[in-house]
Order: structure tokens, then C-alpha cells, then sequence
């Protein structure tokens, strides 16, 4: 795994893994589901990424849009390639919601809808919040998709 990945937490934040493609549960949740969405090649340029990888991006957006989707009920998707301080290709993908929404019991709010998202912002208060996120989200992800982890 190159070093972007790695600083997103992997192997712990792991919710599925594909032969070109990582999806990361993001360690700050800007939203309720905010992933990172990273490619496993050492490429720091979109344009770097091998044909294989591109291909393998569809089914790998198929696949967090349907389980978010399923999960959810977001609004809007926003993905966001910004690559500034981590290097290798990898996008913020981060749900976005017009209304409120509950999970375990708590209510999360998209705070900035339906401006741009504030990237510093974090809707979890504690560890145990994010690890029932995770646990959730894999075991969904093992349900809808042909691959297991």
C-alpha cells in the first residue's frame, strides 16, 4: 500500500478492498458515511492510473453509491480529488444531506448543505461512534457485493 493509504489508517479503516481500488471509512467523518476512495498504484497523477484501475472505477463507484445509497438515502455525492498534502490518487467522497439523518440513535447534520463542505469539520464525538460506523458499513459492503474482503 503507498503511504496516502496508510495515513488514511489502513488496514483498520479498511471497508473493502478491490484489485486497483481501496475504500477507506475517512478517520474524520465530515458527514455520516465520509469515505476515501484510493487508488493502490504508486500514481500521483490521475492521468498516471492504468487503464485496469479506470476500468475497475466504475464498479468501485457503483458499489459506494449503491451501499451509501442503501444506507443513507444521501442527497448528493460529492467526490473531491484534492491530492494538496497526500500524494498518491485518492478522492474524499462525502455524502451530502438536505435533512437530517440517524444512525444508532444519534442525529448527524450536513452543516454545510448545500455549500461546499467544510473538510476540518467532524460529526463524531468519540471512537465508538466511528467503529459502529465501520462495522456497519463493512458488513454491509459484504452483503451487496460479490467480493468480500
Amino acid at each position: 500500500m503507498n503511504t496516502t493509504i496508510e495515513k488514511f489508517g489502513y488496514p483498520h479503516t479498511l471497508l473493502h478492498e478491490y484489485d486497483y481500488w481501496c475504500v477507506l471509512l475517512r478517520p474524520q467523518q465530515i458527514t455520516l458515511g465520509s469515505l476515501i476512495l484510493a487508488a493502490r498504484s504508486e500514481a500521483v497523477a490521475f492521468s498516471e492510473l492504468s487503464q485496469f484501475a479506470l476500468t475497475e472505477l466504475s464498479i468501485v463507484s457503483k458499489d459506494i453509491e449503491s451501499t451509501l445509497h442503501t444506507c443513507f438515502q444521501y442527497n448528493k455525492l460529492n467526490y473531491l480529488m484534492l491530492m494538496m498534502v497526500d500524494p498518491h490518487v485518492h478522492l474524499h467522497v462525502i455524502p451530502r444531506y438536505e435533512t437530517e439523518r440517524i444512525f444508532t440513535g444519534l442525529t448527524f447534520v450536513d452543516q454545510d448543505w448545500p455549500k461546499p463542505p467544510d473538510l476540518s469539520r467532524s460529526c463524531f464525538e468519540n471512537v465508538e461512534q466511528y467503529n459502529n460506523l465501520q462495522s456497519f458499513l463493512v458488513q454491509k459492503w459484504r452483503n451487496s457485493s460479490n467480493k468480500l474482503l
